[in-house]
């Protein structure tokens, strides 16, 4: 690791602090020394159905307490990155409230009349009309924008197709790609280093993934740590052309490198 002292983290959620609901061993100890240590932190994740005070909940009910605005989702990047390129703008969007509530916010107008955007998030129940709307839209002229390229999410019942496969969907039947906004694309490392007014030269990024959470983070100029306790394992990580800063079993590992302000 570079001698410079680390300033600010940002930390994956699934792989990283949970998998599913269930807390990975030293998540909550990981947790509770940054919040101590009076450090800038982003907890950052793909999943765009849920808003930042859902997944508080949901982590405050694995025994993770994270404050709601610690909490970086794509939805959340997405909506800066539309209120950066067309502010006001007005978009239809096939998501949950993760998305619908961080556009709203930002003051869009959500319409399938002429919209500036088509916006793809995830969601459990895409309907077959959601995405035959969305087809005629960008056919029709419509920017596209999804918020992860994602394209399978685990669920307790199995696998379940995400934001990536009905992008493709979409992309078959228009020939548009979409732009996405979340991990790889390190557009969502540099939104949350300016959402904590933070430097890349003292910021980690901490994740379980070298496809999306290294790739991002090395490519936003940050330190990377890759934890095995989530997709990519040990033995996978010298098959990539990029190697993280650091590789550790798990946060529990990382409790030395949290340091006071």
């Amino acid at each position: 690791m570079s001698t410079r002292p680390i300033e600010t983290w940002l930390t994956d959620m699934d792989g990283v602090l949970v998998h599913e609901e269930v807390p990975i061993p030293g998540a909550q100890e990981f947790i509770s020394a940054l919040q101590a240590s009076g450090r800038r932190f982003l907890v950052l994740t793909n999943n765009s159905i849920f808003t930042p005070r859902d997944l508080r909940a949901r982590l405050l009910g694995s025994g993770i307490d994270v404050p709601e605005d610690a909490i970086w989702t794509s939805a959340l990047a997405t909506a800066q990155f539309l209120d950066d390129q067309r502010p006001h703008g007005t978009a239809y969007v096939v998501g949950e409230a993760g998305l619908t509530t961080a556009l709203h916010d930002i003051g869009y107008v959500m319409t399938d009349r002429d919209p500036d955007y088509v916006v793809l998030g995830e969601t459990r129940t895409y309907s077959f009309e959601a995405i035959t709307r969305a087809i005629r839209l960008v056919d029709g002229g419509a920017r596209f924008i999804a918020t992860n390229p994602d394209v399978s999410g685990p669920s307790q019942q199995g696998m379940l197709p995400a934001t990536g496969s009905v992008a493709a969907l979409i992309s078959t039947a228009t020939g548009r790609q979409p732009y996405f906004i979340g991990k790889p694309n390190p557009l969502m490392m540099r939104s949350a280093l300016n959402r904590l007014e933070a430097h890349s030269e003292t910021t980690v990024m901490v994740g379980d993934r070298m496809d999306t959470d290294i790739i991002s983070g090395l490519e936003a100029g940050l330190r990377t740590i890759l934890v095995t306790t989530g997709s990519t394992r040990p033995e996978q990580v010298a098959t990539f052309p990029y190697r993280p800063t650091r590789v550790v079993d798990s946060v529990a590992d990382l409790l030395e490198l949290v340091e006071p302000r």
